[in-house]
């Protein structure tokens, strides 16, 4: 039995209500692999009615443990067996109806998104998972809730470099359609390598081959929490003090965590998951990653030192948080997208905060270049370019890593773009003027790295 004392619960209280502590997530996963179907019809209604029934307690549930324990959950959220590997006898080439029959569901359920149009094809393009990314730009553009992954590269398998350049030409495809709203629908695709199976986070969240039918997993977040701590250490305090001190907050805010969980998945009458320790910034003042860069000593996160601290940050988180629950999965680790963090934003406008950068510290962190726009006009061999070299960083070394950029239809570098709520607004970075077109056209596989050989 997890026992919190009353020192704990006064800490987290005040952590609450003055440094943006919360449970970012509750993501009920749901395995839908009993709703496959010959029809595309017979099969979006199989998964309408699964998703809606394991699920329509989620929200309620949520709701009763924040108010009996003052801890607000932010989101409430669903992912899914990925679709693609569930519409293999499906006949039917446009798997849109599946993508909207998950949205109704989730509009019923009561929750903000749900994951798992998704596909896996870092070794290959099965008849399903063709038929997922032909569906994706579709898909997103007609509706509100879902979010899509696609899983190119792995360091067992290496790079499907074709893969690569299907997913930047159906990244651009989905800025077109949905360009009415600075191209939103990238927003919620993302592209991985190591994809893991029990991300409770969006948009790559979905629910793995190797869960339990229905589960919850719990990501939690604190920048503001962390953040505090480090800039009340006095400037002298040398970075294993404070290295230190950030494991000791990330303990804290884990126990609250994995209260959550336990607690979520005792009345939902489901399995508990895992917790993420991820630290996960929000649009709002004093709940940024690039501030307690900022405060551990970089004068403007992208500076030089940036990738030092978010590393001894990173670090930390995860020590901390493996005290704090024996039950640590997802990413867990520190998140800079751009849009949803006011600190990087404000870094990117300084012209402290590069692509190139970003790149560099996605080396070090959780995920990668997460959010980012660039210019609408950027072609499909850059964009394609780009998320290699985020696959490459996360093959070598044996990491999750992925690409969620928004080529922003219409926009150059320096225009703003605006989705609101957690999604945040961004400027648009800018990008090399020189190519790799015909790296990319080259097509087949990198193999993977010899390190990749540990049977």
């Amino acid at each position: 039995m997890l026992r919190i004392s009353p020192e704990e619960v006064a800490e987290t209280l005040l952590m609450v209500q003055q440094q943006h502590l919360d449970i970012r997530t509750v993501t009920l996963g749901i395995a839908i692999g009993e709703c496959s179907a010959d029809t595309v019809e017979e099969m979006s209604r199989r998964v309408y009615d699964r998703v809606a029934l394991a699920a329509q307690r989620l929200v309620p549930v949520c709701e009763a443990i924040e108010r009996e324990y003052g801890i607000p959950i932010r989101n409430k959220r669903i992912s899914v067996t990925p679709v693609a590997s569930v519409a293999g006898r499906c006949a039917c080439a446009d798997l849109t109806p599946v993508a909207q029959a998950m949205d109704r569901a989730a509009a019923v359920a009561g929750v903000d998104f749900i994951g798992g149009f998704s596909a896996l094809v870092h070794k290959g393009v099965g008849r399903g998972d063709d038929a997922l990314i032909r569906s994706i730009p579709a898909a997103l553009a007609s509706t509100e809730r879902v979010c899509s992954s696609v899983n190119v590269a792995t360091t067992r398998a290496g790079i499907n470099m074709d893969a690569v350049a299907r997913m930047a030409r159906t990244i651009l495809d989905t800025a077109e359609l949905t360009a009415h709203a600075d191209s939103i629908g990238c927003a919620k695709l993302v592209v991985f390598a190591n994809m893991v199976e029990d991300n409770p986070f969006m948009a790559g969240a979905v629910h793995g081959a190797g869960e339990p039918d229905v589960v919850v997993n719990v990501g939690i977040s604190g920048p503001g929490v962390v953040r505090a701590v480090v800039a009340a250490l006095p400037d002298d305090a040398d970075l294993t003090a404070v290295a230190e001190a950030i494991k000791a907050t990330s303990f804290k805010i884990t126990r609250a965590g994995e209260l959550v969980a336990r607690e979520a998945a005792r009345r939902l009458g489901v399995a508990m998951g895992i917790v993420d320790l991820s630290l996960a910034p929000t649009p709002a003042e004093g709940d940024s990653v690039a501030d307690i860069l900022e405060a551990m000593g970089v004068e403007r996160c992208g500076a030089p030192g940036t990738t030092t601290a978010l590393a001894l940050l990173n670090d930390a988180v995860k020590k901390g948080g493996a005290m704090g629950t024996s039950s640590i999965g997802g990413l867990s680790g520190a998140f800079i997208p751009v849009s949803e963090d006011a600190g990087m934003v404000r870094a990117v406008n300084d012209g402290a905060l590069t692509l190139d950068k970003l790149e560099a510290m996605m080396a070090v962190c959780s995920v990668g270049l997460d959010m980012v726009a660039i210019p609408g006009d950027t072609c499909a061999e850059t964009i394609a370019g780009i998320i290699s070299d985020a696959c490459a960083i996360g093959v070598i070394n044996n990491k999750t890593t992925a690409a969620r950029l928004i080529p922003a239809s219409g926009k150059k570098a320096g225009d703003q773009v605006s989705w609101g709520g957690l999604l945040g607004a961004a400027p648009v970075m800018d990008v090399s003027a020189w190519g790799s077109a015909r790296l990319i056209r080259r097509g087949g596989r990198v193999p993977a790295p010899l390190g990749s050989l540990r049977n």
